[in-house]
């Protein structure tokens, strides 16, 4: 997960699927509790080795900005569809089950279950 403080402060969520990262903007950031849910906007695919990226961004590139990593850990993938995924995070931050439901066109809902 990507602290990114490019126009405005969000988050990116990163997850190696496919041979590529599905990527994620979550504007408020991840969930912590379970009875919270938030807005996670699927955005362009990124290279594998984009994982570890931090630094700046120049400005006129897209998503010119700070990024730095805010969390980092593996997943268990445990449901995908082309609209629900459900997964467990192993995250210094960010642990336990998760599910990111798509809604319409590119929003979806991320939120943690009560496991």
């Amino acid at each position: 997960m990507h602290k990114h403080q490019a126009r405005t402060l969000h988050y990116d969520l990163r997850l190696e699927l496919d041979g590529t990262l599905k990527s994620w903007a979550v504007p408020k950031g991840p969930p912590e509790a379970s009875d919270v849910k938030r807005l996670a906007v699927a955005v362009d695919d990124h290279p594998l080795d984009y994982i570890d990226f931090r630094g700046v961004i120049p400005e006129g590139e897209y998503g010119a900005g700070k990024v730095e990593i805010w969390d980092k850990g593996t997943f268990e993938l445990t449901k995908r569809t082309d609209t629900a995924i459900a997964l467990v995070f192993h995250g210094k931050i960010l642990e336990g089950d998760y599910r990111l439901i798509k809604t319409k066109d590119k929003n979806w809902l991320i939120f943690k279950t009560q496991k």
